[in-house]
């Protein structure tokens, strides 16, 4: 977890409010790479044990290719995963997110028209939840996935308590 003081930081540019970044749960990790490892485990076995199985026991270097590739995924989700980030202040909420392409989402209390939390069956079996947030701007809905349940509930509850009140005067 990531704690963040106003001012510059190393790479030149501001970090917005203070307080502490709360991550996802690391289930968010494990069901993804499960999930690469069940599309394209196949993939892989079959690249490098058929060419074996018709003849050419050569051509099955060419399952390093798919084995190469699901190796940098599985990188790639683990940095994935630890780039989301999220942040409550006392008139928005904050989700950073992304390794190349860095977003960070500013959503206001009082611009939150509904607050939902989802969990598909694969999502409750690694004790997930996802928090949907939408605003009066289509374009400008945010989600944060792999929390706690009791987490996002709180988080919905909190964010409509908000959203009301600043909404209100309004």
């Amino acid at each position: 977890m990531d704690t963040v003081a106003d001012g510059p930081q190393q790479d030149g540019g501001e970090r917005p409010g203070t307080g502490e970044w709360l991550g996802v749960r690391p289930g968010l990790l494990t069901m993804r790479r499960l999930l690469l490892a069940l599309w394209l485990g196949p993939v892989v076995a079959t690249a490098a044990v058929l060419p074996a199985l018709l003849g050419a026991p050569r051509w099955s270097l060419l399952g390093l290719l798919p084995a190469g590739i699901v190796c940098w995924a599985w990188w790639v989700l683990g940095r994935n995963w630890r780039s989301w980030r999220y942040l409550e202040r006392a008139d928005d909420l904050l989700i950073r997110r992304g390794i190349l392409w860095r977003q960070l989402t500013v959503v206001p209390y009082g611009r939150m028209q509904l607050v939902e939390v989802t969990s598909g069956p694969l999502e409750r079996r690694f004790g997930l939840s996802r928090l949907q947030l939408h605003t009066a701007a289509a374009a400008t809905d945010a989600a944060i996935p792999g929390l706690d349940p009791a987490e996002a509930e709180r988080l919905r509850d909190r964010l409509t308590e908000l959203g009301e009140a600043r909404s209100a005067g309004l």
